[in-house]
């Protein structure tokens, strides 16, 4: 079976059972000060959902009100199928795990995975095993009765996973777990974690404002932004389609051709937004465009070299600036250097995406 159809029928699968998590109308406030306004979501069972937003967005608190850690002012949490607003954290089945870990230093490995089943009175045979278990599923069975301070931070965090793994809860609620670790590590560990969920077979529902990080782990990915969801839906739509703004901007990095631009270049006087990667630069200013694309001269004004890429910033004659992306394949000789030489610009007609002017407006492809 191809990849593409394995995950159809995984994606159907999931449409046959109730959601894992179901929030309607999720609201909260701080005095007046209003953190989530009015959220309605779904989270299919076995999905590795991502929240993503920049700091005070409102993604942590929708997580600690999943959790049970903060009440929400009005809305409902439904898990599988359970009303548990007013429930305590321990009556959900649901796990927590945080960015400091909170590995207690005096107990071994083993014994802080363990600790939970302990709590809850778990035979110590029965605990042991489970968390034996548990240890293996994140590869660590070796390190048991290491201490967490002669531990790396990867394996810290794996650790945490562990304990909430050992629970065998029906969520597992990860905030911002990786934001501790150096640039590398973290990269290691997005890569693991997620060939940890798919083994497992857990909801992960995972709190980040790291957009490689949530396009590289997820399935889909709700852009959250001042307490209100900007667009939910597949990394790829989420990278290709951008509905608002805020979602082309915060989500890589976008172009935004304003609507006295567009108007002469689309033929539309609305916001378009266009990939700086999938723009083309050309030299030849008298090559009419395809039929298929849309053109526009300016004039080349900044050349930054990058490394991998160089990227051009081009003041277009239709007003506004947009950047252009190429990664240095070897191929570049061809590419203008010098600043203030004219050029001309063009893309793909698939490529340009209306940008709405709220959260509840479509984004369209725009035509020629």
């Amino acid at each position: 079976m191809s990849v593409a159809a394995e995950t159809q029928t995984i994606a159907a699968q999931r449409e046959e059972r109730p959601p894992a998590i179901r929030l309607h109308g999720l609201r909260k406030s701080f005095g007046t000060a209003r953190a989530v306004a009015g959220v309605d979501m779904d989270i299919a069972d076995g999905e590795f959902f991502a929240m993503l937003g920049p700091s005070g967005s409102g993604k942590t608190t929708i997580l600690r009100m999943i959790a049970g850690f903060e009440q929400p002012s009005g809305g409902t949490i439904t898990l599988d199928g359970k009303d548990v607003t007013g429930l305590a954290p321990f009556q959900r089945d649901v796990h927590t795990v945080f960015q400091d870990y909170a590995l207690f230093p005096h107990m071994t490995v083993l014994e802080n995975i363990a600790y939970g089943l302990r709590v809850r009175r778990v035979p110590k045979d029965e605990r042991l095993g489970r968390a034996r278990e548990a240890l293996d599923t994140v590869r660590l069975g070796d390190y048991a009765d290491r201490k967490p301070n002669q531990l790396s931070g990867g394996q810290r965090q794996r650790i945490a996973l562990a304990r909430a793994l050992v629970n065998r809860p029906k969520v597992l609620l990860l905030d911002e777990p990786l934001g501790a670790l150096d640039l590398k590590l973290r990269t290691a560990m997005q890569l693991e974690l997620k060939q940890l969920q798919r083994e497992v077979g857990i909801t992960f529902v995972f709190v980040t404002h790291d957009q490689e990080e949530a396009l590289t782990m997820s399935d889909r990915i709700a852009v959250i932004n001042e307490g209100n969801i900007e667009q939910i839906g597949g990394p790829a739509e989420i990278y290709e389609a951008p509905r608002t703004a805020f979602v082309a901007g915060f989500v890589g990095t976008s172009n935004l051709l304003e609507p006295a631009a567009a108007e002469q270049i689309v033929g539309e006087r609305a916001t378009f937004s266009v990939r700086p990667e999938k723009i083309r630069l050309h030299t030849e200013l008298a090559t009419p465009a395809a039929p298929d694309e849309f053109t526009a001269p300016g004039v080349l004004r900044e050349v930054v070299f990058t490394g991998p890429s160089t990227r051009y910033v081009v003041e277009l004659d239709a007003g506004g600036t947009l950047s252009v992306l190429r990664q240095n394949d070897g191929a570049t000789n061809a590419e203008p250097r010098r600043a203030n030489q004219k050029v001309r610009l063009s893309w793909a007609c698939e490529h340009n995406f209306r940008i709405a002017s709220s959260t509840t407006n479509e984004s369209t492809t725009g035509g020629k």
